[in-house]
């Protein structure tokens, strides 16, 4: 009998200290990085248009408060993605990927993929993709920010990181890899990837954070099918 209640008494006291530590079965996924004022220079930049952002969310409920911080506040600490924000933040990391100056998309698939011999040609075909042709969230034309923003700095081994996992991160809408951001996710998953690479992350962090981002962005679908 005594042995009985210390079984239980020692089950309740491991379910009290995992819930407390956030690691329960059901507690939903976060991710934590520093955001900082990237969102004002997005906004800044015209790669986001705040009014057309807020029309959009504006059918959906609205802006919060914490989701207009990250928009227009320079002073923003960590940033957590929930199952909550993750819509928002698919759009935010959108916008990032597609207006961050980056090696990936400038002589990567999305500029060679459609065969076009000319620059100017094959910059002309790119802005057909879904992840270009279908940013209709900022001002101007989508390609007028292609990959024309200094917004994340990477030095040669962190480009080199990027450029390694964007090869291998695979999401299951279209089957190609982030190294080939045709889609707003992939582009959103780039965006997320240089983030994570200019603040010191590592290969298996970013491989880790990229697989259950996934699961936020594509619900139905197992961890291990976007990696």
């Amino acid at each position: 009998m005594k042995n009985k209640i210390k079984n239980i008494i020692i089950f309740f006291a491991g379910a009290v200290i995992i819930a407390l530590l956030g690691l329960a079965p059901n507690a939903p996924k976060t991710f934590s990085l520093y955001w900082g004022n990237l969102g004002a220079r997005m906004v800044e930049a015209g790669v986001i248009d705040m009014e057309r952002f807020e029309n959009l969310y504006q059918q959906r409920g609205g802006l919060s408060e914490a989701d207009r911080k990250l928009l227009a506040d320079s002073d923003n600490g960590n940033l957590v993605i929930t199952s909550e924000n993750s819509g928002m933040m698919l759009n935010m990391l959108w916008a990032l990927g597609l207006g961050n100056k980056n090696p990936i998309l400038e002589n990567g698939p999305m500029m060679t993929y459609s065969g076009a011999g000319l620059p100017a040609e094959a910059l002309a075909k790119a802005g057909n993709f879904a992840s270009t042709g279908g940013w209709t969230l900022g001002k101007g034309n989508a390609m007028d920010h292609y990959s024309m923003h200094q917004f994340v700095t990477l030095t040669r081994e962190q480009q080199d990181l990027v450029e390694k996992v964007a090869k291998n991160i695979y999401r299951p809408c279209c089957k190609n890899s982030t190294y080939f951001p045709d889609c707003n996710h992939g582009m959103a998953m780039l965006g997320l990837m240089e983030i994570m690479a200019s603040q010191g992350a590592s290969e298996p962090e970013m491989y880790k954070m990229s697989g259950e981002v996934n699961t936020l962005w594509f619900p139905k679908v197992e961890t291990g099918c976007g990696v």
